[in-house]
């Protein structure tokens, strides 16, 4: 189907919406032990490359924008798998694209990357097209290294850093996208003081939450083949049956981010901004802004893979969850669908009674859908493995939380908190 058909009466879903595309799929040049998309190879194992031809790419980027119809900015993100292995050629492909459907639109784009092929002439296109860089770095090298390897199982921190200098050389707007496994989880000022040193102004920090594969993918119509499906427990993960060696623990995750809380808002309070934070403050304030597993409900968020599929979402691509393809259908009617919003509405409506009734809800609001695999105090099922966690963090910051969203209504600079910290530890 010509992607001009998308260029004419494209229904407007009835809220804004985002399109993470895979152009490359699941390949990528790392062989992370963690990575939950490897996995999804196995959808197209009949194809030995994954790679998204010059046609569906026109038909995602008309369709994408004329799906926007009613907001004036269209923001495309690109990530993988590793998404630098379409080569350079393809974006520049993608931006003439983007500049043909635009009608009049802004186009944004950003770019998730391991950052083991960004040279030179890699961020200087970046920065010529003002792309937003993530950046996955997981701490110093001992720390980086423990879980993510190159293809042939060599170190790839050396790499990341020099992609690093890179950016920062030509001025690449970029962010740190920094996992927190078993154990990154035992270090937190340690990783966050590397980050620091660094110069990085902005951070995400990601739990890492897996089960094997055999346990989480079957529910889902998605059989895994090969060597990830014999996986085994660590002994401090047996009292969580199903879980990886490498997740992190709940609690754990916790007390890693109020360890690096503590010290961020005695220091870096608008200096540095670390994302769960700010997600944190946004949903104090009751405004929008926050990451999808921290509002109410989901489904605006889908995942397009390199032949044109569209899934629910990046941690959703298995069969059940194939929406259909954007080379077929318009975007707005894949959103719109019974499916997808069934699919967004559940993430509030299968709450169990114990999230329902906690004081922490409007911060958490019951976290991924993905992480729900364990059973309330109880026996109710449903509950985030990662609730113990989520409820130290929350209730952690909330007094900081309440005196920054009072300096802000305030029209103050929420780094204000900064000298009133020993007064808000002392009231609590």
């Amino acid at each position: 189907m010509s992607a001009v058909f998308y260029a004419r009466n494209v229904p407007a879903p009835p809220y804004a919406f985002h399109v993470m595309a895979k152009p490359s799929g699941a390949d990528c040049n790392l062989d992370c032990d963690y990575c939950f998309y490897l996995e999804k190879a196995a959808l197209y194992r009949d194809e030995r490359r994954h790679r998204m031809n010059l046609d569906v790419l026109e038909s995602y980027v008309a369709n994408y924008i004329a799906s926007h119809t009613d907001q004036t900015e269209v923001a495309f993100t690109w990530q993988g798998g590793e998404p630098t292995l379409m080569g350079l050629e393809f974006y520049q492909h993608a931006i003439r694209m983007q500049a043909v459907h635009s009608a009049g639109r802004k186009i944004t784009n950003s770019f998730q990357t391991n950052g083991l092929l960004i040279d030179d002439k890699w961020s200087q296109f970046l920065a010529e097209h003002d792309f937003l860089v993530g950046l996955s770095l997981d701490g110093p090298a001992d720390i980086h290294d423990e879980y993510r390897v190159t293809s042939s199982g060599h170190a790839s921190h050396a790499l990341v850093l020099r992609a690093l200098e890179s950016l920062k050389k030509y001025k690449v707007r970029f962010n740190i996208l920094a996992c927190v496994n078993r154990r990154s989880s035992q270090d937190p000022l340690r990783v966050y003081e590397f980050f620091r040193q660094l110069g990085v102004e902005y951070i995400q920090f990601i739990p890492i939450v897996e089960r094997l594969p055999d346990v989480a993918d079957a529910a889902m119509g998605f059989t895994l083949h090969g060597p990830d499906s014999d996986l085994v427990l660590s002994a401090s993960h047996k009292a969580e049956p199903n879980l990886t060696s490498w997740s992190v623990g709940s609690e754990d995750y916790g007390t890693f981010l109020n360890a690096i809380f503590d010290v961020w808002i005695k220091r870096d309070v608008g200096r540095i901004y670390v994302m769960n934070f700010e997600w944190a403050l946004a949903n104090y304030m009751g405004e929008p802004g926050a990451a999808c597993h921290h509002q109410p409900t989901c489904g605006r968020a889908v995942v397009v893979e390199h032949n044109g599929d569209v899934f629910s979402c990046d941690h959703y691509v298995y069969p059940k969850f194939r929406l259909g393809n954007l080379t077929q259908q318009s975007l707005s009617t894949l959103l719109q669908s019974p499916e997808q919003q069934k699919f967004g509405q559940d993430k509030l409506t299968s709450l169990p009674k114990q999230c329902q009734q906690c004081n922490m809800l409007k911060g958490c609001w019951g976290g991924c859908p993905k992480h729900r695999f364990i059973e309330t105090d109880e026996g109710e099922p449903g509950l985030n493995y990662l609730c113990k966690g989520y409820y130290q963090f929350f209730a952690h910051t909330a007094p900081y939380l309440r005196a920054m969203s009072g300096l802000i209504a305030q029209g103050r600079s929420p780094s204000e908190i900064v000298g009133a910290t020993l007064m808000i530890t002392r009231l609590g």
